[in-house]
């Protein structure tokens, strides 16, 4: 088995080290100035599910984190040869193409778009290049299919798992914010 360099692994894991800090600082606060838009944009959609706490993009960002991790030890264990790594690459790159599309169709700013062109994408067609000339991926349309029949699956129980690991807090700080009525305190 032919040593992959470490830049491909664990590259992974500080290529979205990277592109996650953009995400850590401006998800929260970008999803509340951006809801009234669009909802003028798209109307129907169900736009407050979008807003989110900072708690909830911290623990969120916090275990997915701890997914890429796991992926980038998996491909460092096995030469760049693990399925999980392979396929978590995969999805870490069309991520990237989301994040750009996500901009296109709100005509604006969305987290992580900065990022999606200068290190995500570029990342992950080198690592897969990298990898190809190692002789290390065999058949890359599987680990790419993989990659996006996980991402949408990883995403949702990472956020979902946020949720439930946040929601308590979430609701202390509201109540605190409202009379009990649910109407905001003034004082």
């Amino acid at each position: 088995m032919s040593r992959m360099p470490a830049a491909v692994t664990w590259g992974l894991l500080a290529a979205w080290a990277v592109h996650d800090a953009e995400e850590l600082a401006t998800m929260a606060g970008w999803a509340r100035r951006a809801r009234p838009r669009l909802e003028r944009m798209y109307p129907g959609v169900p736009w407050e599910r979008l807003e989110v706490s900072q708690a909830r993009v911290n623990v969120a960002i916090g275990l997915m984190g701890g997914v890429v991790a796991g992926a980038a030890a998996l491909g460092a264990r096995s030469g760049g040869r693990s399925p999980v790594f392979q396929a978590v690459l995969a999805g870490f790159g069309l991520h990237g193409v989301v994040h750009l599309a996500q901009a296109v169709a709100t005509r604006g700013y969305t987290p992580g778009v900065v990022t999606a062109p200068l290190v995500v994408i570029p990342f992950s067609a080198w690592a897969w290049r990298r990898l190809r000339r190692a002789g290390v991926v065999a058949a890359p349309g599987r680990s790419t299919a993989f990659g996006l029949a996980a991402l949408p699956l990883t995403v949702g129980g990472v956020h979902a798992a946020a949720h439930l690991l946040t929601r308590r807090h979430e609701r202390a700080a509201e109540s605190s914010a409202t009379d009990g009525l649910g109407r905001d305190r003034w004082f």
